[in-house]
């Protein structure tokens, strides 16, 4: 997906390898457990484990439109986590997104509506930068009605003002991150970590409990973190909205006995960031392409390639054969590709130069995308696939000279998707080039989720989907 030359930060480099996630066993939607952020899981006696197919556990839990909501106040957690520059919205998606269960429920008479959602990493303090103000004016002009925005989420008043507002109300909290007790975790006012205290934490979550009859997550972004508004601890009945089921059935169309052939286009830096996703899908699919920058690993230990500055993943390069032999057990083809784009440094203006394997990149020189040779070898698995998940970016697509390769696969995908292949779209930055190229109605799906995404394909349990209540 891309390369770094030594200096970058850290920071950065996760956002191009994706990251690391807590790792879980297998793929469950179905087990109901009460999690103290940073502390331990304890079972409910309503536990129903469904460990059947994919397709039987997205379904298996109760949604909006199964609930009754006439006179009843129903909390909402949204994810309006949107980008915003000089307290601008600057993509309103994630907030579009949420409409229709919010529409859905005052149409079906809900006394109240009550958001409430994150934006940013303000790290359990109060921060006008990440204030929510904005998105209720957002919402106002979206909905074209009034929004009652409270400057707080929890504590007595916010309790007064959603205990009985006027039929219809619809309410949006303050950003549930200014405290500590959302994420269980946090920084001090000296800059170290620090934990949220777990008493606090059971009053956080009673205070959420309050401001209404009936919770419902339609958060698929941070569904895969245990985090307090995400459990909802105390309802009786806790359903999914629109959103979050319409991401459960899309990626169950891929993980459960899907269309054949089933085609997995991954990108990214590091393989040992990838490790998990890689291994799953290798059970599941019919063909891989491997882009972005791991393939230099992939390519370096497999093909003995001369890989020049390019990112070359020490820990990753300790698996690549085992990942390439659980393929070829499982009659999985994988597709690397042949031809380079290259530069001399990581930067919009570089040198451009071309490679192949058998030349190799020279010293001082990079990938960055992959050449046209290989862009025409990634096309012919996208024309033979019935199902295709696609995470992770082929090349540098942020750089014009680097985004070649990426926008090939999107248009062989977009192609696909006409001709009846369902399509998705992991999230995360391949989610943004559809963005950037206009394409998030001509594939079946984009998911809204980069990291709850990559957890469900990697098979893990995602906590705020095992919180709701079985059907």
């Amino acid at each position: 997906m891309i390369l770094i030359l030594l200096g970058w930060t850290y920071q950065t480099l996760r956002r191009f390898a994706g990251g690391r996630y807590a790792r879980r066993p297998y793929f469950d939607f179905g087990t109901r457990t009460n999690v103290i952020p940073g502390g331990t899981h304890s079972l409910f006696k309503d536990i129903r484990i469904a460990r059947g197919s994919t397709i039987v556990m997205a379904l298996n839990k109760l949604s909006i439109d199964k609930v009754e909501l006439a006179d009843k106040r129903v909390l909402i957690r949204v994810d309006f986590n949107v980008p915003l520059k000089e307290g601008k919205i600057t993509n309103n998606q994630r907030i579009v997104a949420a409409l229709d269960t919010v529409k859905y429920a005052i149409d079906k008479k809900a006394k109240s509506v009550v958001l409430m959602s994150h934006l940013g990493r303000p790290d359990g303090k109060k921060d006008e930068k990440y204030t929510l103000k904005p998105v209720a004016e957002e919402l106002k002009t979206l909905l074209a009605r009034e929004i009652v925005f409270l400057n707080d989420c929890i504590g007595p008043e916010v309790e007064s003002a959603c205990a009985n507002p006027a039929p219809g109300t619809i309410i949006l909290l303050e950003n549930l991150r200014f405290y500590i007790e959302e994420e269980g975790k946090g920084v001090g006012p000296d800059g170290s970590k620090v934990k949220a205290d777990k008493d606090k934490v059971v009053a956080f979550r009673a205070s959420l409990r309050k401001l209404g009859d009936v919770y419902i997550n339609d958060a698929f972004g941070t569904a895969h973190r245990a985090h307090s508004s995400m459990m909802g601890d105390g309802f009786d009945i806790r359903a999914s909205g629109f959103l979050l089921k319409k991401e459960l059935e899309y990626f169950a169309k891929a993980l459960d006995n899907p269309e054949r052939p089933f085609l997995a286009i991954l990108g990214g830096a590091k393989i040992a960031d990838k490790i998990q996703l890689i291994n799953n899908l290798l059970d599941k699919v019919n063909e891989m392409i491997i882009g972005g920058g791991m393939a230099y690993t992939f390519l370096k230990v497999s093909k003995n390639m001369k890989i020049g500055n390019s990112l070359f993943d020490e820990e990753g390069a300790k698996i690549v054969n085992d990942l390439l032999d659980k393929a070829k057990k499982n009659n999985v083809q994988i597709h690397l590709p042949v031809d380079f784009v290259t530069a001399d440094k990581f930067a919009e203006n570089a040198a451009v130069g071309a490679a192949d394997i058998e030349s190799g990149i020279p010293d001082g020189w990079m990938g960055l995308d992959v050449g046209p040779k290989s862009r025409d070898l990634f096309a012919e698995p996208i024309k033979r696939a019935k199902v295709i998940v696609w995470n992770g970016p082929a090349g540098v697509f942020e750089f014009e000279n680097f985004s070649k390769g990426t926008k090939s696969l999107m248009d062989n995908v977009v192609e696909a998707t006409t001709r009846g292949t369902i399509t998705i779209i992991g999230g995360g930055d391949t989610a943004t080039c559809a963005a950037k190229w206009k394409t998030e109605d001509k594939v079946s799906h984009v998911s809204t989720g980069g990291g709850a995404s990559l957890e469900l394909l990697e098979g893990k349990t995602l906590p705020g989907v095992a919180a709701l209540s079985p059907l």
